[in-house]
């Protein structure tokens, strides 16, 4: 009996003796599929959107109890009343500069420090500098400056209204330039920072 009756070996590739799968050692598996979503793509808008609502629902947590405890608290008298109207203007002035610090030294510290939010750890994200290492700090620092437009809360009545329309219009700036830059999905901010990036890692 000769050899190619005992020992069949496939003519065509895929065909392959039952139960021996379609890779055989020796042969170079199959490339993977240029621009399949997946682990280190460049991370979508929604799946950002949903890391950074994770942040500042703990950020909230947060500010409630640090700001209005601890500040506000402070600022009160033993009688248990704010104690008139310039105590009540220093409480603002101290709360819109501890919600904006916490803000952004949260986000720099942990983008710095792991590469990853408490947001982007459950998301299975990572910030990632223009090396592709974790971003330095003053990297971070710039990437995340607009989460600290709060601290202008600090000017009476103008800045109370001012405050949120140009936190919206940065969030709105950043969900545009991560939709219209289809290749890396890098918002202005990591343009702004240098080029960091967001890239699933899970």
């Amino acid at each position: 009996m000769s050899d190619s009756t005992q020992n069949p070996r496939p003519e065509e590739p895929g065909q392959y003796p039952p139960g021996q799968g379609s890779y055989q050692p020796g042969m170079a598996p199959p490339p993977p599929m240029a621009g399949a979503p997946g682990v280190g793509q460049p991370a979508d808008l929604m799946n950002r959107f949903l890391a950074r609502l994770i942040d500042y629902v703990l950020l909230f947590v947060v500010n409630i109890l640090v700001v209005t405890v601890v500040i506000v608290g402070a600022l009160m008298g033993n009688s248990g009343s704010m104690m008139g109207s310039g105590s009540s203007f220093g409480a603002s002035v101290v709360s819109s500069l501890l919600t904006a610090a916490i803000a952004l030294g949260y986000f720099a510290f942990m983008e710095s420090n792991r590469g990853q939010t408490v947001g982007k750890m459950l998301m299975k994200l990572e910030t990632r500098g223009p090396g592709g290492g974790r971003p330095t700090m003053e990297e971070a620092l710039k990437r995340n400056a607009f989460t600290a437009i709060g601290v202008i809360g600090i000017i009476p009545i103008l800045g109370w209204i001012l405050s949120p329309i140009l936190m919206l219009v940065a969030v709105i700036a950043i969900a545009v330039t991560i939709s219209n830059n289809a290749a890396t999905r890098q918002g202005w901010h990591d343009q702004f920072a240098g080029g960091t990036s967001v890239v699933k890692i899970g």
